[in-house]
């Protein structure tokens, strides 16, 4: 087993091991940087910015630690549902009946 190394910890918790792979992605494959963190583009977040940006996303997670407040859902909302609607016995039957129909129609 290995010792901990409070340094090695810290680092991976403020995205050191991120900040490395975005300047590894810049370096070797610009279009799969620009593919996979657009949204870090957009915000105009660098890989030397990543750790103030951890820190300040711990800081405020210190400051209000409560999660966030879920929106009411409304009195008449259904989840969706992706089961297949149960047929009553005349929907199989009918449908065995057509079946036996186009297989005799083949014959």
């Amino acid at each position: 087993t290995s010792e901990y190394d409070a340094a090695a910890h810290r680092s991976r918790i403020m995205g050191a091991h991120v900040s490395n792979y975005l300047q590894q992605l810049i370096e070797e494959d610009n279009d799969a940087y620009k593919r996979q963190f657009a949204a870090y583009l957009k915000e105009g977040i660098m890989p030397d910015m990543l750790e103030g940006v951890y820190a300040k996303a711990h800081a405020a997670i210190r400051a209000y630690p409560s999660p966030a407040v879920k929106k009411e859902k409304p009195a008449d909302y259904k989840p969706k549902s992706f089961k297949k609607q149960r047929k009553s016995l005349a929907q199989r039957k009918g449908r065995v009946a057509q079946k036996k129909a186009a297989f005799l129609a083949l014959q």
